[in-house]
Order: C-alpha cells, then sequence, then structure tokens
C-alpha cells in the first residue's frame, strides 16, 4: 500500500510526468509569444525535458525558469538570425514556387526544396546544444552544422518529426498544450545519442 502512495513510482510518477509535459509544453508557448525569445525558451524546454523528464528529477519548473534566463541573450541573438535566414530562404521558395510550370524550373524548385533540410535541420539541432552546452553566437551554429551533417540520418528524422507536430498543432490547437515537450522528448532520443559520443560526462549524467 505505501509503494501504492509513493510520488516516486507508479501511477503518481506517471501523474507527475503528464502535468510536467503539459506545464512546460504551455509554458514554452506562453514565453514564445514575444518571438525573439523562441530560441531560449526552446533550449530551456530541451535541457528540462533532458534533466527532468527523462532524468525523473523535481523541479522543472524552476529549472526551465534558470535555463531560460541563462540562454535569453545567446538564444535572443541565434533567434534573429533564424528569423533573418528564414524570411531570405522563404522568399526563395515563393519566387521558386511562382515559376513552376517548366520541366527546368520544376526541377530547381524540387533541388531547392530538398536543400531547405539543411538550413532546417541546423535550427532543429541548434537550441538543444545551446539547451546542454555554453556556446557563443558564432561556435553555436558552427556546431549545429557539423552535427547536422555528420548525424545526418537522426537529422532527417527530427526535421520530419519537427514538420509533422508543428502540421498537426497547427491544424488542431489542442494537441499544443503537450506535443511540444512530447516531440523535444522524441528528439532527445537522437540528440542525446550524439552528444555523448562528443561529451561522455553526459552518459553518466542519464545514467545518474
Amino acid at each position: 500500500m505505501n509503494g501504492f502512495f509513493n510520488p516516486e513510482k507508479g501511477v503518481w510518477a506517471w501523474l507527475s510526468t503528464m502535468v510536467d509535459v503539459v506545464g512546460l509544453s504551455i509554458l514554452w508557448l506562453l514565453l514564445c509569444l514575444p518571438l525573439i525569445t523562441i530560441g531560449p525558451a526552446t533550449a530551456a524546454l530541451y535541457y528540462t525535458v533532458v534533466k527532468y523528464v527523462r532524468g525523473r528529477e523535481p523541479g522543472a519548473f524552476g529549472g526551465y525558469l534558470r535555463s531560460f534566463a541563462g540562454n535569453l541573450k545567446v538564444g535572443g541573438l541565434a533567434t534573429l538570425l533564424c528569423c533573418a535566414a528564414g524570411a531570405v530562404l522563404a522568399g526563395g521558395y515563393t519566387v521558386m514556387r511562382a515559376s513552376i510550370g517548366t520541366g527546368t524550373a520544376d526541377l530547381l524548385f524540387a533541388i531547392y526544396h530538398f536543400a531547405l533540410f539543411l538550413p532546417a535541420g541546423v535550427l532543429c539541432w541548434l537550441f538543444p546544444l545551446l539547451g546542454r552546452f555554453t556556446f557563443g553566437v558564432k561556435g553555436l551554429f558552427v556546431t549545429a552544422l557539423q552535427l547536422a551533417v555528420r548525424h545526418l540520418p537522426s537529422t532527417v528524422v527530427v526535421v520530419l518529426l519537427t514538420v509533422e507536430t508543428a502540421s498537426f498543432c497547427i491544424a488542431n490547437w489542442w494537441p499544443a498544450l503537450f506535443m511540444p515537450a512530447v516531440a523535444m522528448l522524441l528528439a532527445s532520443l537522437f540528440f542525446e545519442r550524439a552528444f555523448q559520443k562528443y561529451a561522455p560526462e553526459l552518459a553518466g549524467q542519464e545514467e545518474e
């Protein structure tokens, strides 16, 4: 009977995890509203999901806010750069899509479409890296590019996961209440395996 009421086991542990997943997703949505804070909010979400949801440590919401504050400067600058690059890439996409109709234009559009996987992959690695390590803006982008290329299969899977999650949440608003943390949890299965190769001390933290 004592085991049933143990907050670290059974149904109570599951309920605690669900509360963290929903609460962190909502907190992430709220902190993304200023737009420039999307980067630090995402870095904090990744850090918190790995440390407190996967790691089963208490204090997830306090950990999230501390991580958010610590990554605010670099994450904000990185967000601005990503927005600028995204605007340029979106403009190119719109122009090329409008020119569809000839064989050459169709081929170039298809090539451009697939080429977008690389910047999308860099974006997917960018803020989880910031959540787990300390970087300047330049080092953050360079490392994200290196990892996106070196771990290309994982990059493709996470990009597709991110796109499908975003599409699902846009089409149906209610999954946004929990899917951000769930998607980050799934992505961490690929990212943490790569991070532990370059920072073996993270493996010890994961085991703990």
